[in-house]
């Protein structure tokens, strides 16, 4: 995914550090952002003499500033309606079976029945190995696995797998999991969600310390499909020093899944390629819906090396033997992106690999490096963004701009950043509006914003109305 500039190593030298103002359109034609050119140049300056290693230091924070301002260093979240909630999730209703300890959670798995509710009791729970659910339930009667009061139950995962979640219509909610291996790298997924499990259902949960909180994909079962992930918090509480995938929701080869008011952060990859995502949907999967969830790729972890994208259909692509088609003609078909919130990404807020049909709607990218979409199989239209930054095709793709506000990047080698500028302060989340909301001059599609507020005639530019819409009274 990180933009290749290897045939960019001799551009300063040609132009010069004075005609840098000339290079810069070239370097907006080619979709590098400032955030991606300073690496780049420090990187290419290790090794060297004092005098250019330091030159090389100076270019990338001197770019970093450009184009992503003053760090305002960690800072506490406002108190979002997006995410976990203390008011529980209630499906409660059906055949109780109480559990007390993880070997009667284990019976109660094995001997599940359409309908079953599985309650844990309060407390703290350490877990070994993998509750497996592989007894189906029935569309509409679920089995339900829960705790009763959100927080009151914490499940502590000394193993690579939480949930392995191979049978149809299961249904997650209230829980708190967290990893908790020896080496933090080998808590892979708190919830493996393959094969048969189709209708599988998360709802208000915090899951903490995985590399990736939800895997999904096939097997030789079949796929599954038309998936739930509903009002999650997903985080790290530090960098996870893997070579393999660090991406919360990990989305492969299933179809019509909906990801929908997630608070998704701090997703750090300190190994390997130092590349990770927010959420991905990719290996020949289709009509994804990723919708008003907030990601912030730092929040906590800030300013580490490396890439981190928001929201991608594609990834950084497939193997062929894991597509649903077997070849991934494209990655993603039909997807859609609405009312997102996405800000403090090191790379692209926004990603299309390969993803055909994509429909990118009312969404905000503060401090990332825009939207790009690249490769002749990817085309996507864009309509109603706001976005701090740049809408980029590359490498083919086919991008179609409707009303939207964006920023060159050419500006951003100036340290303009006019969108960002429209609210109090970004850098913190305190996204009320400067000077009101700037709308569109056309109507849009009925629906709701970020916050669930209906849009009115003639929206808002963005995810929200109001900001103030997606804050809960703090208790």
């Amino acid at each position: 995914m990180s933009v290749r500039l290897l045939r960019y190593g001799g551009l300063l030298a040609a132009l010069g550090i004075a005609g840098l103002a000339g290079g810069v359109f070239w370097l907006q034609g080619q979709g590098v952002t400032p955030r991606a050119l300073g690496p780049y140049l420090e990187r290419r300056a290790e090794g060297h003499n004092p005098l250019v290693t330091d030159t090389g230091q100076w270019l990338n924070l001197t770019l970093r500033g450009l184009d992503r301002g003053a760090d305002a260093g960690p800072y506490p979240l406002p108190p979002l309606a997006v995410g976990a909630q203390a008011a529980p999730s209630g499906s409660g209703a059906g055949a109780q079976k109480p559990v007390a300890t993880v070997e009667e959670a284990r019976d109660a798995f094995a001997a599940a029945l359409s309908g079953d509710v599985i309650t844990f009791a309060p407390g703290v729970y350490r877990v070994r190995d993998a509750f497996e659910a592989r007894r189906p339930g029935v569309e509409g009667v679920p089995v339900v696995v829960r705790a009763e009061q959100p927080g009151s139950v914490v499940l502590e995962f000394e193993a690579g797998e939480g949930f392995k979640v191979a049978a149809p219509y299961w249904r997650f909610e209230n829980l708190e999991i967290r990893g908790a291996c020896r080496q933090p790298e080998y808590c892979h997924h708190a919830f493996h969600v393959t094969g048969k499990a189709r209708g599988f259902a998360a709802v208000n949960n915090t899951i903490v310390d995985f590399n990736a909180h939800f895997k999904i994909n096939g097997d030789k079962s079949g796929y599954p499909d038309a998936g739930l992930i509903e009002g999650n918090t997903l985080t790290n509480t530090a960098p996870r020093r893997v070579y393999g995938p660090v991406t919360p929701i990990d989305l492969v080869a299933a179809n019509d899944w909906t990801i929908r008011a997630n608070l998704i952060t701090d997703f750090i990859k300190d190994g390997g390629d130092r590349v990770s995502y927010g959420a991905f949907a990719k290996g020949a999967a289709a009509r994804t819906l990723f919708e008003r969830n907030v990601v912030l790729c730092e929040h906590k972890l800030r300013g580490m090396p490396g890439e981190r994208v928001g929201l991608s259909f594609g990834g950084g692509a497939t193997g062929k033997q894991y597509c649903r088609d077997g070849r991934c003609i494209t990655e993603h078909d039909a997807g859609v992106m609405r009312a997102n919130l996405i800000a403090s990404c090191s790379d692209a807020g926004i990603y299309i690999n390969s993803g055909a049909g994509t429909r990118i709607v009312d969404n905000t990218l503060l401090d990332t490096a825009g939207v790009q979409v690249r490769f002749p199989e990817s085309s996507a239209t864009l309509e109603g963004n706001l976005i701090d930054g740049a809408a980029v095709a590359r490498n083919g793709a086919r991008l179609s701009m409707g009303d939207n506000r964006s920023t060159s990047i050419a500006a951003l080698y100036a340290g303009l950043h006019a969108q960002r500028g429209l609210f109090a302060e970004p850098g913190i989340l305190d996204l009320h509006w400067k000077d009101g909301a700037p709308r569109r001059d056309t109507a849009a599609a009925p629906g709701v914003d970020l916050c669930g507020v209906k849009r009115p005639a003639q929206p808002a530019y963005g995810a929200f109305e109001d900001f103030a819409a997606c804050l809960k009274p703090r208790n």
